[in-house]
């Protein structure tokens, strides 16, 4: 039984990632009107994530204050080395505006992590109680449902068709379950892996916000536009904030 609602659970986190079939029915010129504005609420949920969620809970699990400020530099150092290499591989002339924007790659990565992580959490809650495992299941399927919306924004407007942001967004989704597979198969305690991953997944949000997307939202200069990403990107960390409530 401990398995069957693990993986059900972390089955029902995986397919929050296809939120985004709801704009498939959208007009492609209103949507890219909108995708600038989702690309800010999405910088906004990854910081708010980082900020509010998993650098808090790394404190709260370990006082080696020197290792978790590591593990957020290590996060951010490694997505860096992995965007230049992207960038190496992905394009050697600019502009290259025949594949998607190299930031792209980088989400999905970051994601994969994240997503890993959710799996490893709801699989160690499910090994102390299945009371404990339901409610940590209900508290991830909510923070979940801005960040991949926003994810699947950026997806799109770094080039993405809505179909391609949706497959992969799932395909990323899925490491969920492998991070509970791997929980419970060998019975490790959850906070041997969590103690290192959550801060460097904090790092790596911090690298995709502030130095991917946050400059996109910098090539929109109209006072208008500018006024309203600022309210989506608050918008975007103030969710994260009310996540508490479910935590």
């Amino acid at each position: 039984m401990l398995w069957f609602y693990t993986i059900i659970s972390v089955i029902i986190v995986s397919l929050i990632s296809l939120v985004g079939v709801f704009t498939l029915s959208f007009d492609q010129k209103k949507l890219y009107k909108i995708l600038i504005y989702l690309v800010s609420f999405s910088a906004g949920t990854l910081m708010g994530d980082a900020f509010i969620h998993l650098i808090p809970e790394a404190f709260e699990n370990s006082q080696n204050t020197v290792k978790i400020s590591f593990s957020i530099l290590g996060g951010i150092l490694v997505f860096f080395l992995i965007e230049k290499i992207i960038r190496w591989r992905h394009c050697h002339e600019e502009p290259c505006v025949d594949h998607p924007h190299p930031f792209s790659y980088v989400i999905l990565f970051g994601d994969s992590i994240h997503n890993f992580l959710d799996g490893v959490i709801i699989a160690g809650s499910f090994l102390a109680s299945i009371p404990l495992g339901i409610a940590t299941t209900v508290a991830v399927v909510f923070h979940e449902i801005p960040q991949e919306i926003g994810d699947f924004a950026s997806l799109v407007y770094a080039g993405f068709s809505r179909a391609k942001a949706l497959f992969f967004n799932f395909i990323t989704a899925l490491s969920a379950v492998l991070g509970a597979m791997v929980i419970l198969s060998i019975n490790l305690n959850p906070a041997n892996l969590t103690s290192f991953l959550v801060p460097f997944a904090a790092g790596g949000f911090i690298y995709i916000a502030g130095t991917d997307l946050i400059p996109e939202l910098h090539k929109h200069n109209e006072a208008k536009k500018g006024i309203l990403q600022v309210i989506m990107f608050v918008l975007g960390i103030g969710l994260m904030l009310g996540m508490l409530m479910f935590e």
